[in-house]
Parts: structure tokens; C-alpha cells; sequence
């Protein structure tokens, strides 16, 4: 675990030292609904007259950029309520200087993991948490949030806007590279690989896939998220059976088709390593 906070608190300074090359964007889905990237877990956002309703929060310097992005599409614009995805860093240390006061949503897990972290600011806490389904309806766009098996952490969902044919996957979908799975807080390989073959089951061709890191995603750079867990498992399997250590395997590497998915957080190697201890 301490490695793990030690690995994401470097990804936030390294983040916070860039945060003024940072710049927040948006890309309208459907009316009402955006998904904006900036810093961090991508963030979809219902956002109308009666408010806006907000999925994962980023860091807590990119707030007032985000708010500002916000009131571009609806002047004076009030969050309502807050989702997060899940309990990292990168999607929820924004939550109290986005959403302080307003009512913020999250598996059950995610608030027991916050609380238990002195320096987390008790307003960005969770208000309300649950496991199983919840809808939730504001400026006539209705979302349902869907908490997951173990996969990434012990805490993940997923957003559906399905009228929009619009499903945010938090951390889920890494587009195009590595993913990151918690193995030290509850995450699971196998129950990753697992959610992404359920999700994908329940798409199509025309579904907007909004990842938690990298650009808009579709049904096909689902599969080709798919396959390339299943393929690289199952060279890192083999390799085992062979007799070979998680060192070996780690200096042998993955095939060439693979290099490119490798990014500056999960390398190539972590990925193995995470892998090898499936």
C-alpha cells in the first residue's frame, strides 16, 4: 500500500508541477453531456439549467479550470452532485475544492479507503455511497451508476448515459496503453479482464466510451483493450511455465506489437510485474 500512495503522490507532483501547461477541454456527447480531460481521470459532466452533475473530480489545482469549463456551457453554473469512479487521487482530489457542499457519490469501498487517509479532506468525503445500481436524472439526461466486481480497486463503477449510447468506464479503459491495477488495494487481473468482457458484451459499434485516462474511446478500442490484456497474460503465462523468474521475464519482455502500449506510469516492466502475480 505505501508503495502504491508513494507511486500515485509522485504522478500528483509530477502533475501539479505541470499544471500550468495543463489546458481543460471539452467535447459535447450529447445534449447536455460533455466529457472533459485536463489533469487526471477524464470527467463526463451533465450540465444544463438545473445544474450540473459531475464524474470524477481530477486534483484539487485543476478546480477552478474545470469550473470554469463548466460555466462556459451553462452560466453560474452549481454542481449538484459529484460521482467518483473510484478512490485514486487522480479522480477524486479535486472533490472538495469542486464540489465541497454538494452531494458526492461512490461505492461504499471508496469512502471507507478516504477516510482512512488522514490527509484527505474530510468535505471531499463521500455523502452518500452503495453497491448494486442507482439512477440519477438532472437536466433530463439520466445516468446509472453501476458499482463493478473487484477489478482496478475494490471500489470501482461505471456511468451509463445509455439514451446518449454513453458509458464512462473510470479506470476500467486505459485507451491505448497499460492499465494500472491496485493489486495492493483490491484489485484483480483476472476481474479486470473479467468487467471489460462484461462491459463490451453490453455495447455497440456506436457506443461513446469515455476512458478514465486518454482520448474517446469506441467499441473497437475496447477490444483491442481486450485482447491485448488477454494476449500479453498469456505470453507472461507462458513464460512462467517455462520455468522463467518474474526477472527473466522482465528482461525478456513482450512482444514487439506491444512496445507502443508502454506509457511513463505502467512501463512495460510494471506491467509484466503486475501480470506475473496474477
Amino acid at each position: 500500500m505505501k508503495q502504491v500512495i508513494a507511486l500515485l503522490a509522485l504522478m500528483l507532483c509530477g502533475v501539479a508541477n505541470a499544471q500550468d501547461k495543463v489546458q481543460v477541454t471539452s467535447l459535447e456527447l450529447a445534449k447536455h453531456l460533455y466529457m472533459i480531460k485536463g489533469a487526471g481521470g477524464n470527467i463526463a459532466a451533465v450540465v444544463g439549467p438545473e445544474g450540473a452533475l459531475v464524474i470524477d473530480s481530477q486534483y484539487e489545482h485543476m478546480a477552478s479550470q474545470i469550473k470554469s469549463e463548466l460555466e462556459s456551457k451553462q452560466s453560474g453554473v452549481q454542481i449538484k452532485t459529484l460521482v467518483n469512479t473510484h478512490f485514486h487521487g487522480d479522480h477524486v482530489n479535486g472533490n472538495a475544492a469542486l464540489a465541497a457542499g454538494a452531494q458526492i457519490i461512490a461505492h461504499t469501498n471508496v469512502l471507507a479507503r478516504l477516510k482512512a487517509d488522514s490527509k484527505f479532506p474530510r468535505a471531499g468525503l463521500p455523502t452518500e455511497t452503495f453497491v448494486g445500481e442507482k439512477a440519477l436524472t438532472l437536466n433530463g439526461v439520466k445516468a446509472q451508476l453501476v458499482t463493478m466486481p473487484v477489478s482496478h480497486t475494490d471500489g470501482d463503477l461505471v456511468v451509463w448515459f445509455k439514451d446518449a449510447n454513453v458509458l464512462h468506464m473510470g479506470d476500467l479503459f486505459f485507451a491505448d496503453r497499460f492499465p494500472f491495477i491496485d493489486l495492493k488495494s483490491g484489485g484483480s487481473v483476472s476481474g479486470y479482464i473479467s468487467n471489460v468482457k462484461l462491459l463490451l458484451s453490453q455495447i455497440d459499434d456506436n457506443t461513446k466510451l469515455i476512458p478514465g485516462h486518454g482520448d474517446l474511446m469506441d467499441k473497437a478500442g475496447l477490444q483491442r483493450f481486450l485482447t491485448m490484456m488477454e494476449q500479453t497474460l498469456a505470453e507472461v503465462n507462458a513464460m512462467k511455465a517455462q520455468g522463467k523468474t518474474e526477472d527473466q521475464i522482465v528482461a525478456q519482455g513482450l512482444s514487439a506489437q506491444w512496445k507502443s502500449w508502454s506509457w511513463n506510469f505502467i512501463t512495460e516492466e510494471r506491467w509484466i510485474r503486475t501480470l506475473f502475480q496474477a
